[in-house]
This record gives structure tokens, sequence and C-alpha cells, in this order.
């Protein structure tokens, strides 16, 4: 279960695959018993960057952890040896990489940020600016970063997989644990806007459904926050729009996420849960209450497609696409 990165990093055309939703507390004993290089407890080594080129900033998906050889680790090696000197920091939320794993499912995103935040501003190496690169779920977290927390200033956002108009649906979990999917499944469906739900499931707290648009933007206590449903924010909006590049990447072949147009910050029309829409037919866009209507006059965002499942990709396809946006 703990083998997330298929084909060696040698050879550049064969499918990365970083999703994968790892078990998590209750079955963390299970996980500790698979996978014991979750145990490393010591900080991530950080590199100073050397070159000029701006320091970059990763958020894992959920199910993941910041420093897993076999996912994020290989992708932050990848990086550091297609851009020599550069500094990358792979967040890791929680004392140890075990506790990184299970509060991805389990902390309130809102205290994640906060956290987050923290620990960039605290940063020496980000001081002057810094590019920012979120998988799946990491995707809109970093988002919150930046419409939140100005300083240090994130230049482009590279969400790869990120579901920016949140979730109705959970088809597939990535993975080999299928108790706590179910479970997450039960309680999205049946419980996703309670207080206890919302307070305690990561995945409640952008989960969206177009039947209950009342509840959603009552109870939502992050998604429907940095998506501006309840009032505009406007230093959400003005800080969201500093970016120079906000680059979304759609997996065409998704089986995790649904809906896929989420990825592009579309969704499903209201009161139904068949039709979708784009970014450009949405309030959201039409009424500018992010700012995403002005972004995308000025060229600032970019919206790019990969053939593969959810989070897979190939060497190549990083280097073309997405590399560029980092040197």
């Amino acid at each position: 279960m703990c083998h997330v990165i298929r084909g060696p990093a040698s050879q550049p055309g064969r499918k990365r695959n970083i999703s994968g939703f790892k078990m998590a507390t209750p079955l963390m004993r299970l996980l500790l018993a698979a996978c014991p290089l979750l145990l490393v407890t010591a900080d991530p080594i950080r590199k100073v960057s050397t070159n000029g080129t701006l320091p970059l900033v990763m958020w894992h998906g959920m199910g993941d952890s910041c420093c897993n050889p076999l996912s994020m680790g290989a992708i932050k090696k990848m990086i550091e040896d297609d851009v020599p000197g550069i500094y990358v920091l792979s967040l890791r939320i929680g004392n140890n990489i075990v506790e990184d794993t299970s509060n991805s499912f389990f902390m309130d995103v809102n205290q994640q940020v906060t956290q987050v935040c923290a620990q960039l501003a605290q940063d020496p190496q980000l001081k002057g600016g810094y590019n920012a690169m979120g998988f799946s779920q990491g995707g809109q977290f970093l988002r919150a970063v930046a419409q939140r927390c100005p300083s240090p200033p994130m230049k482009n956002l590279i969400s790869v997989g990120g579901q920016h108009q949140g979730v109705y649906g959970l088809p597939r979990c990535p993975g080999e644990s299928s108790v706590i999917c179910n479970w997450i499944r039960k309680a999205l469906n049946t419980e996703a806007y309670s207080d206890l739900v919302q307070k305690h499931l990561v995945q409640a707290q952008y989960w969206h459904d177009p039947l209950k648009d009342d509840l959603y933007k009552k109870h939502s206590v992050f998604l429907a926050d940095i998506n501006q449903e309840r009032v505009v924010n406007e230093t959400y909006k003005k800080n969201l729009q500093l970016l120079e590049k906000f680059v979304m990447v759609k997996f065409l072949n998704d089986t995790v996420v649904d809906p896929r147009v989420t990825e592009w910050f579309g969704f499903l029309k209201t009161g139904q849960s068949k039709e979708t829409e784009t970014l450009q037919e949405s309030l959201l866009y039409t009424e500018d209450r992010l700012g995403l209507a002005a972004m995308e006059k000025a060229g600032k965002l970019v919206f790019l497609a990969s053939d593969g499942n959810h989070l897979q990709f190939t060497e190549k396809w990083f280097n073309d696409n997405l590399l560029p946006y980092i040197r």
C-alpha cells in the first residue's frame, strides 16, 4: 500500500502516481506495521537556494505526507535535480510524518492554514517570495494561504488536481483502505454539515452539496469562506490578485475527484447533481467575487490538462508544463 510512485524516476516516460489514500487513525497501527518508514520524526532536510531561483513550497494531498520517498519526497528530489540549487519546502503538518498523514484526514483546515502561514513567515528563505505547488486538496489549501497570508508573497500558485469548488462524491479511494473510505463516504453523505463532522473531517470542509446549497453556505467552515460565498472579503480578493500566475491542472481521466471540472474551478449547477458549469459560467466569476475574472483578463489564469487519472503524469509532462512556472 505504500508504493505510490509507479516507475523509476530515471524513466521519464513512465507515469507517476502520487495519489493514495493511505490509512490513518483509527487504522494507525496497521499503517505503522505496513510502512515503518513513516516513523521518521526529523525535520525534512532543507537546502538553501543558491541559484537565484525562487523557493518552492509544496503541500501534499489527502492520505499522503510531506516526505514519503515514494511520493512527495520523490517529487521534491525530481525538482531539485531538474532545478539545481532550488530551495524546496514540502510542508509537514504535525510533529512527524505519521501525524502529517493523519492530519490530512482529521485536522481542521483553518488551523492547518494558520500553522502554515506562521511557518512560512518564520522561514528566512522565503522572505523574498516563493512559488507554491499543491497536490489535490493541497491545491485549495495553498490558495487559502495566498488569500489570507500575503507575506511572504506567493508569486505563482500551481494547483495539481485541486478541488477549488469542492467535491460532491468520493467515487474511488486510490488505496487499500476500504474501511476508512467507506466511513468517510457515510459521514459526508449524511452529516457533512453537522458541527462535529465539519470540525473533525477535512474532506467535509470542502464538501459542496449542490442540492443543499443553503446548508453548504451556512455551515461550510472552510470552502464557503475562501470562495466568498457568504460575504465578499475584499482582502481575500485583493491578495489572490497579487499572484502572477494561478495554474490549474485537470486530470481528464480522473476517477477520484467528482466532478472533475472543479479542478478548473467549475462545478455542478446549483439545485441538481448532473449538469456542470465552467468557472466562467459561475456566479463566482460573473460577480467576480474572488477577482478571477479580472485575473483571467490580465492573463493570470492558466488551465492545463493531463490525460492521466488523479495525480498521474509523466516526468516529461511535468517538466514541459509545470517547471516553467518554477524556474
